[in-house]
């Protein structure tokens, strides 16, 4: 492991954030970031947009030459060689995410299981794609998810879908395992999380016992998850395993108050975003102190927790590049930070989404309400 160069990032070096991107490209971005951050637009935006998807309107030409250009690589792992050639140019690697979800049929989770798998064979000999990641969802029903985070009891046939759900699981994480690529699975709402989360251990203590292959993703706007995290470090450690931790904020927060509030039950997540930046950087100082047991993807766009695990490495003597972490950005945000770590020799990521436009419209609109702010 290279000790040096061992320097600080600036994150307002702008000629470092921006050399990849001409003048047109930032000047598109800009006015693409002036537009969205339209409270209105955002919130009457997406029921417009699928309404002329359904009823067929040729509107997917404008979409994909706007918001789907700044936060996708492209609709095929093809396209998105373009973007995976210029992140690495700024010496920053490319996490290929097939952001297909909410789907219902075997057939698709069976295609998506597939697709997924052939990221993990892209990335496989590539240092420019050192992760990949997928969604639970992407492979099973989120009906049936939410029927096992209930406790509620499965039909014969459900029994039998669930085991195709984990036998998909395990077909992506072994293939990852097989080719020494790591893989991460992504978090998703509250009432299907437990599930996500058991699954996610069992892969770990299959696949993480030689090295950090399954991570497991931790939302800190959660009040419970800091704990859940530290929970699971004593499990691997009693176990044998290393934890794999992608640590992010979250990314439901609207639509959990929301279920919260209909439901009559408490909040998940925390009271106000202090809470949330607080529990987020305790669960890094927690994971730097126990770099050898844990593997963490620091998924955030905030400067100050960005900057807070350069100076826990720097107090720890542990080198920028410890294959043990990770800083990850989504595709079209906060280059500031993305390559001006790299810059500084950290291993930085960028999630690229890529798929068919109109199923990955989902994941298109929570970036725009992010960034609303």
């Amino acid at each position: 492991m290279d000790l040096s160069p061992n320097k600080q990032p600036n994150f307002d070096n702008t000629e470092v954030a921006f050399r990849q991107k001409t003048n047109a490209e930032l000047k598109k971005a800009f006015w693409l970031f002036k537009m969205i951050g339209s409270n209105f637009l955002t919130k009457v935006g997406p029921a417009i947009t699928n309404f002329f998807l359904n009823i067929g309107l040729p509107i997917q030409g404008a979409i994909k030459a706007t918001i789907f250009q700044q936060f996708c690589g492209g609709e095929t792992i093809a396209e998105c060689d373009k973007a995976v050639d210029q992140l690495a140019k700024g010496g920053v690697g490319t996490i290929l995410d097939y952001s297909v979800e909410g789907e219902e049929e075997e057939k698709v989770f069976d295609e998506t299981c597939e697709e997924i798998i052939r990221t993990i064979l892209r990335a496989d000999g590539d240092a420019k794609i050192p992760i990949t990641v997928f969604k639970i969802t992407g492979i099973g029903r989120f009906a049936l998810l939410q029927k096992l985070d209930a406790k509620e009891s499965l039909s014969e046939q459900e029994k039998a879908e669930f085991e195709k759900v984990k036998l998909r699981c395990e077909m992506i994480c072994g293939t990852a395992f097989d080719k020494k690529v790591p893989i991460m699975i992504d978090a998703e709402e509250t009432w299907i999380q437990n599930t996500i989360d058991e699954l996610a251990l069992d892969m770990m203590r299959k696949f993480n016992r030689e090295g950090i292959i399954v991570y497991n993703t931790y939302q800190m706007y959660r009040h419970d998850k800091l704990a859940d995290m530290k929970a699971d470090h004593l499990i691997a450690k009693a176990d044998g395993f290393i934890l794999g931790v992608k640590m992010v904020r979250g990314a439901y927060m609207e639509k959990e108050r929301k279920r919260a509030l209909e439901m009559g039950y408490p909040s998940p997540i925390q009271k106000d975003k202090e809470s949330s930046d607080q529990d987020y950087n305790e669960s890094l100082r927690y994971c730097v102190d126990h770099i050898e047991e844990i593997a963490i993807v620091a998924g955030t766009h905030n400067e100050d927790s960005s900057r807070l695990l350069t100076y826990l490495l720097d107090e720890k003597k542990i080198a920028h590049n410890h294959p043990h972490i990770y800083f990850a950005q989504l595709l079209g945000m906060s280059d500031n930070l993305s390559f001006n770590l790299a810059d500084s020799n950290y291993n930085v990521a960028k999630y690229v989404p890529y798929g068919p436009i109109k199923a990955v419209m989902p994941y298109l609109f929570r970036r725009a309400q992010e960034n609303t702010s």
